[in-house]
């Protein structure tokens, strides 16, 4: 079981420390990453890497805190806290959203399927409502939808 919440932290750690290599190493090539606040489903490590680098765009200093963790077969539950200041331009699809100099934290929660030491897929929940009211630009939500 450690094994398995290794693997799932160590993708969120890779993440906190902006290390893309690290991340490239422990996601599987063929990995799935599911982001449910955005509704984006995203398919192999490269692409994975590229969105998360978009997020570290907006926010460089997001780092996920973690909560507690549970592990049951080849699965993982992270509960996370997502912290950082919105210091760079925000893609949406209804546009980029300036950067706001504002703080988040963001309540998530990670399901992280590891085969092989790799993270083969990650369903990551988040509140994006929160987020982007924390930055004061809940309009976006409205044109997106």
């Amino acid at each position: 079981m450690a094994n398995v919440i290794d693997v799932a932290k160590a993708a969120v750690t890779a993440y906190n420390e902006k290390d893309w290599s690290k991340a490239r190493d422990i996601l599987a090539a063929n990995a799935v990453y599911d982001e449910k606040g955005t509704n984006r489903r995203i398919k192999g490590a490269g692409e994975i890497i590229e969105a998360w680098q978009g997020w570290a765009k907006a926010f460089p200093d997001s780092k996920a805190t973690f909560v507690r963790e549970f592990a049951s077969g080849d699965t993982a539950v992270l509960e996370l806290v997502w912290k950082g200041t919105h210091t760079g331009p925000l893609q949406t699809p209804a546009g980029t959203i300036p950067p706001s100099n504002k703080r988040i934290e963001v309540p998530a929660c990670q399901i992280v399927q590891v085969e092989g030491g790799k993270a083969k897929s990650a369903v990551h929940y988040f509140d994006l409502l929160t987020m982007l009211t924390q930055i004061g630009a809940s309009g976006a939500v409205k044109t997106a939808a």
